[in-house]
C-alpha cells in the first residue's frame, strides 16, 4: 500500500475490552456509523454524542447512548471517551479535530478537514503535536470491488500499471444552497475521486490539467460552479489517471474505476439493485443502477470504521492519514487553476 513508510506517531490507548467512542453529528453519515456500531462492533460503544438539532438527538436516545447533548464538549472532555468520530458539517470539521486532538483522542474525521489549505495544514500540525492517530474517511477506498482493483495491480496480475479510468456521476445535482458553500465540484465531489487515483496509482502527483462544464442546471455555474469535470493527472511514476465527474446521471448512480496495465486490465462496473435479467427479442435487460451513495457504499461504511477500530486496538498506523487529505486536496487545488487558467499546472505550484 501506498501508505507504507508514512511516519504517524500514535497514541497507544490501553482498551481492556471495549473500545468507548464519542460522536459528533447525528445527521445522515453519522446516523449510520452509530448504527454500525451498534449492530457489528461488540468491542466498541458509543457513550457520548453530540448534536446542534433535536432531530438528531431524538434518534441517539432511541438507540440508548448514554449521554446525549447540544455541547461539543462534553463529547470531547468525557472521561470514558477513548476516540471520536466527527461527523459534523464541513465548516466545523478542523476546529473538532483540533480540539479533540489536544484532549488526547483518537479521531475519525469525515472528508474534508477543511476548505481552507492553511486550515488543514494548521489541523494536521496541531494533531502531530498532540501524537493522537487520525483517520480520514475516504470511505470508497474500502469499497471491496476497488479493493480488488488495488490487489490486482499490487500482486502484478496486470503488469506495469500504464492508466487509471475513474467515472463519477451523481444521479441528480444537490440544491443550489448546498453548491454555494460546497467548495466547487472539484472539492466537494472530485476529491474522492483524486484520492482513489493517487492511492491505485501508489505515486504522488507531477501535474494536473482540468476542464469545468455548465451541462446540467444554468444555476450551478450562476452560483460559481460546474457541474461537469474532465481531469487528467500525471504522476511520477508515468502512471495516468483520467477522471469524469457529472453532476447528473439520468440512469442512476455511476461509480467505474479500471486499471491498464501492460499484462492487462482489471475494471469494477456498478452494482445493480438486484441480479435479474431479462431476455426477450430486443436484447438483454438488467436492473437499474443504486440510487446513491448510501446504498452503494453501505460496505465500504462499515469496512472503514472496522478499520478505524482495528487500527486503534492493535496500535498500527491509520490506513487513510490526514496527509492523505491533503494531498487530495492539492490535486483538487491544482485541478481549479489548471481550469481556471487552461493549462497544466504542477502540484508545486499549489502548495
Amino acid at each position: 500500500m501506498y501508505d507504507e513508510g508514512y511516519e504517524c506517531v500514535l497514541l497507544f490507548f490501553t482498551f481492556s475490552t471495549m473500545i468507548n467512542l464519542g460522536l459528533l453529528g447525528i445527521g445522515r453519515i453519522g446516523k449510520i456509523h452509530l448504527a454500525n456500531v451498534i449492530r457489528h462492533f461488540p468491542g466498541a460503544r458509543v457513550v457520548a454524542a453530540m448534536n446542534p438539532s433535536e432531530a438528531g438527538r431524538v434518534f441517539a436516545r432511541s438507540v440508548n447512548v448514554p449521554l446525549v447533548t447540544d455541547q461539543a464538549d462534553d463529547v470531547l472532555n468525557h472521561p470514558e471517551v477513548d476516540a471520536v468520530l466527527i461527523c459534523t458539517a464541513t465548516d466545523a470539521h478542523a476546529d473538532y479535530v483540533i480540539a479533540a486532538a489536544r484532549a488526547g483522542k483518537a479521531i475519525f474525521c469525515e472528508k474534508p478537514l477543511d476548505l481552507s489549505l492553511a486550515k488543514v495544514k494548521l489541523t494536521l500540525d496541531e494533531v502531530n503535536k498532540a501524537g493522537v492517530p487520525l483517520m480520514l474517511a475516504f470511505n470508497q477506498r474500502l469499497d471491496p470491488s476497488f479493493q480488488e482493483v488495488k490487489k490486482a495491480i499490487a500482486g502484478g496480475h496486470i503488469g506495469e500499471l500504464r492508466s487509471i479510468h475513474i467515472i463519477s456521476r451523481d444521479p441528480a445535482p444537490p440544491p443550489v444552497t448546498y453548491i454555494r458553500s460546497s467548495g466547487g465540484l472539484f472539492l466537494d465531489m472530485s476529491i474522492h475521486d483524486f484520492d482513489m487515483a493517487r492511492y491505485l496509482a501508489g505515486a504522488e502527483v507531477e501535474d494536473v490539467f482540468a476542464k469545468g462544464l455548465n451541462l446540467v442546471d444554468p444555476a450551478i455555474g450562476e452560483a460559481g460552479d460546474i457541474d461537469t469535470g474532465y481531469v487528467v493527472i500525471s504522476f511520477k511514476n508515468r502512471v495516468t489517471a483520467l477522471i469524469e465527474n457529472s453532476r447528473q446521471a439520468s440512469y442512476g448512480y455511476d461509480q467505474r474505476l479500471e486499471a491498464f496495465g501492460s499484462k492487462g486490465m482489471v475494471r469494477a462496473e456498478n452494482p445493480l439493485k438486484t441480479t435479474t435479467q431479462f431476455l426477450d427479442g430486443n436484447g438483454v435487460h438488467l436492473s437499474r443502477n443504486l440510487d446513491f451513495f448510501i446504498d452503494r457504499y453501505a460496505d465500504s461504511y462499515l469496512l472503514e470504521l472496522g478499520a478505524f477500530l482495528d487500527a486503534l486496538r492493535e496500535k498500527k498506523p491509520m490506513p487513510i492519514t490526514g496527509e492523505d487529505g491533503l494531498q487530495a486536496m492539492l490535486i483538487a487545488l491544482a485541478a481549479s487553476k489548471s481550469m481556471q487558467e487552461n493549462r497544466p499546472v504542477r502540484i508545486g505550484e499549489v502548495r
